[in-house]
């Protein structure tokens, strides 16, 4: 069975249908800009614009990078403050039309679920957590397979600053780190992640888990053992997709 899943972050939006027997994207994703600034009316018609290109019309999972309760916002750090109370599910619906059923979670969340059912996590216990790594940090933690939703763990102090100000990808590419610099400040953040949590697991995703072999063994004095996502970039849209259809 396939259902569609988008995943909206700070800087693009990308969907496609997804091959739920398999966990991955059952044709190519569709990716367009999240517009500046990213307001709940300009990002619903990327999504729109994403789920149009493939003339689809049946369920729709959509990822978003903050807190969500229910389908409504509480909290949008790397997108405008406008979505802030929103019902996004409402909202895209608007956009889709009724007849779409839209299911909306966090996501970082989206992504730790297609990583413990299809990727790296698979079969594991106890206490594992999955990390974003892009724009911001984001994050999902499980134990023993259950997800404890909306953690939020990119916003943990870090150096007197929200973690994902000093070891997001986005903060790598602003200040030009090499990827010693920048490695030494995800250690410290996953340090500090570590003696809060004590997972048995860290799970790194987001697009740079591509280059995984260039900063993870860099990484020292982490108990935790550490991997890259299997499915990549590709985890958001994957998780958005499972969402909807266990809706």
């Amino acid at each position: 069975m396939n259902v569609f899943g988008v995943d909206i972050g700070g800087s693009g939006i990308k969907g496609a249908p997804v091959d739920l027997e398999r966990g991955d994207l059952a044709e190519a994703r569709h990716k367009v800009l999240t517009p500046q600034p990213a307001t709940p009316d300009g990002v619903a018609g990327c999504v729109a614009e994403v789920v149009g290109h493939f003339g689809w019309s049946g369920p729709v999972g959509v990822t978003f990078p903050g807190v969500v309760t229910g389908s409504t916002i509480r909290t949008a750090a790397n997108v405008d403050k406008g979505w802030i109370g929103v019902d996004a599910a409402a909202l895209l619906r608007e956009q889709l039309g009724d007849g779409v059923s839209v299911t909306v979670l966090n996501d970082a969340d989206a992504a730790g679920i297609a990583e413990m059912t299809f990727g790296a996590g698979r079969g594991r216990k106890g206490t594992v957590i999955v990390l974003t790594l892009g724009t911001g940090i984001g994050s999902a933690v499980f134990t023993d397979g259950q997800l404890v939703p909306n953690t939020e763990l990119g916003h943990l102090e870090l150096d007197g600053h929200d973690a994902e100000k000093r070891a997001s990808t986005k903060v790598k590419e602003d200040k030009d780190l090499s990827w010693e610099e920048w490695a030494h400040r995800v250690q410290k953040y996953l340090a500090h992640v570590e003696m809060l949590f004590s997972p048995e697991l860290f799970i790194v995703g987001g697009g740079v888990s591509r280059k995984a072999e260039k900063f993870l063994p860099l990484i020292k004095g982490v108990r935790a053992e550490i991997v890259p996502a299997q499915l990549q970039n590709n985890a958001g849209i994957v998780g958005a997709a499972m969402a909807a259809a266990s809706r």
